[in-house]
């Protein structure tokens, strides 16, 4: 029997590792800058600029999800390292789960809860876009 994988050589692994963290590095940048630059023009009271990265990231990690399967061929390394490494560190998971637990503990439990329902709804119907984009690309 066959693996269904083959182990890579010690230098690709590095080579691999190394366009992991500079995927990561763009991502983690591109996240910050355009999430402040978002809720500098929305205002502080809601989390706009977390939420919109998040939706706009799964919209992304969508078309690179279905790369393989419509017109745009990305081999699989380079899908790796833009859904490891870019989105990934784009995607800010944590920092949505600290700005909803905030709203929560000032007392804005309406905005906690819409800001959770938006971002799984919004979230999902983008990454379904995205695919959908993905595959006529």
């Amino acid at each position: 029997m066959k693996a269904r994988f083959r182990l890579r050589s010690p230098r690709k692994q590095k080579l691999r590792l190394v366009y992991l963290v500079l995927g990561g590095a763009l991502g983690t940048i591109s996240r910050f800058f355009l999430s402040k630059f978002i809720q500098e023009r929305m205002g502080a009271t809601f989390p706009c600029g977390t939420l919109l990265v998040n939706i706009l990231g799964c919209f992304v990690i969508g078309i690179l999800a279905a790369s393989g399967q419509g017109q745009l061929k990305l081999s699989p390394e380079i899908r790796f390292i833009l859904m490891a490494g870019f989105c990934g560190a784009f995607t800010t998971f944590s920092a949505f789960v600290f700005e909803t637990a905030e709203l929560a503990k000032g007392g804005q439990m309406l905005a906690a809860f819409g800001n959770v329902s938006v971002s799984l709804l919004a979230g999902f119907a983008a990454f379904f876009a995205g695919g959908f984009l993905g595959n006529k690309i």
